[in-house]
């Protein structure tokens, strides 16, 4: 196992340097000038000599390759520069607003594996019943609305006409049902259909049949034989969820005043805060990527074949 997972490791950290250039290159040739950005967010009258000064002090002078050494260097060490906005370090204030949005994506990932599995077992075992139509019919309808929409719904009937539930802020589980059920139900929906058409292929394997003629009981057949084998799929939808629960939070985040780092992002890209913009980039490709690595992991626990494969075994 420890072989498997020196592999993996050994191909994220040329990812991570990949991801970071293609954020430094688009940063830098997108429309607008950094230096504006700067001397407009410090109040800074835009003269001629203000601009060739900011250039100068934010390196934007040099060739472009010396600037992203210069940069990569800086952030090896931590050091990812300074806000426009507030002049502090923008590897701390990422860190500061990080913990609300990591709580927010793992409460909804949580909630959806979490019903995501009864349901679709639950489907596959009644196939073609009215549950299973239910089911089916709900995934379909779940998947297609938006998180925007979704998350004023849920505001509006619970928290403006039953009064159930407060619609902002963040500080208790009363506060974090909203939001983490917004961001959750397209996953809940994928991860539904899926859980059931994995457990419906797997019915019709021989191994189901000899576990049944061995007179097991149909619970430990489903619990330790049919499910187990179905979850390789969904550990990968798993994995690329998250993904869209982190790209997804900057969104409910803005809906429901959550003050998370997605919320924090979104303000920095109206005021052109390329540092934060930058850093924010960087460190959810880092989150994301550790977890895909867990996921392998999980992958070649389930599975050993995987873990064989993975270590070049045949």
């Amino acid at each position: 196992m420890a072989r498997f997972v020196l592999n993996r490791i050994a191909v994220l950290i040329p990812m991570l340097l990949a991801v970071s250039l293609v954020v430094f290159v688009m940063l830098r040739v997108a429309q607008g000038d950094p230096a504006m950005a700067y001397l407009r967010l410090s109040q800074i009258p835009p003269t001629d000599e203000a601009l060739a000064r900011a250039r100068q002090l934010l390196g934007l002078d040099r060739p472009l390759a010396a600037q992203y050494l210069a940069w990569l260097r800086s952030a090896l060490a931590g050091d990812f520069g300074r806000s426009y906005v507030t002049g502090r370090p923008v590897f701390g204030e990422v860190l500061h607003y990080l913990p609300a949005t990591l709580e927010l994506t793992a409460a909804a990932l949580a909630l959806a594996l979490g019903l995501s599995l009864p349901l679709g077992m639950a489907a596959a075992l009644r196939k073609d019943t009215a549950l299973d139509n239910l089911v089916r019919g709900g995934s379909f309808v779940g998947v297609s609305l938006p998180n925007f929409w979704l998350g004023f719904l849920l505001v509006w009937i619970f928290s403006v006409r039953l009064g159930w539930l407060p619609p902002l802020g963040r500080g208790g589980l009363e506060r974090l049902v909203l939001p983490a059920a917004t961001l959750c139900l397209m996953s809940l929906c994928i991860n539904t259909r899926l859980v059931r058409t994995s457990l419906l292929e797997n019915m019709g394997h021989r191994f189901i049949l000899y576990a049944r003629a061995r007179g097991l009981p149909e619970s430990v057949v489903v619990r330790k034989h049919m499910l187990k084998n179905s979850l390789i799929p969904v550990l990968t939808a798993a994995g690329m969820h998250l993904g869209e629960m982190l790209g997804g939070a900057v969104v409910v985040e803005s809906v429901f005043a959550w003050p998370g780092v997605g919320r924090f992002a979104l303000s920095a890209i109206a005021n052109r805060d390329y540092p934060v913009i930058q850093c924010f980039m960087l460190v959810m490709t880092v989150i994301l990527v550790l977890c895909n690595l867990a996921v392998d992991v999980l992958y070649a626990w389930v599975d050993p074949r995987i873990r064989l494969r993975g270590e070049g075994r045949p």
